[in-house]
């Protein structure tokens, strides 16, 4: 006997035709930036430690997106994930809307996120 069949509410029916919708690389796309978005929620509520030197996180020789993120997360926790939320998601964006090869949106996220410490640092210095 099969389970009785439930009913999503409209955005989610939405969500789940546009997946179904999708090529195997484009559901994965998806997946990562849901995923990232999750990420970024989940941390916009956790305090953020004074200015310091970033932690030594090697960057794995094969990474993805939204790991990329959380690991410059781990390396600079001092700085404001708010503050460069715009750039990370317009960079995530390229790379999953538009097919931006994931090396080189993570070189950029590298550069954002030194920035944004730099700034930090300086005015904590």
């Amino acid at each position: 006997m099969l389970p009785p069949k439930i009913q999503l509410p409209p955005e989610q029916q939405r969500l789940l035709k546009l997946f179904r919708e999708l090529p195997e690389a484009g559901r994965e796309g998806l997946l990562s930036f849901a995923e990232f978005l999750v990420h970024r929620e989940a941390g916009s509520t956790s305090p953020r430690p004074a200015a310091a030197e970033p932690a030594n996180i090697p960057r794995p020789e094969s990474e993805s997106v939204v790991a990329a993120i959380r690991r410059l997360s781990s390396t600079f926790p001092m700085v404001d994930k708010d503050a460069l939320l715009h750039e990370a998601a317009d960079l995530m964006s390229a790379h999953v809307v538009k097919g931006r090869p994931a090396v080189e949106v993570i070189d950029e996220l590298e550069v954002v996120f030194r920035r944004h410490y730099e700034r930090v640092k300086s005015v904590v210095d």
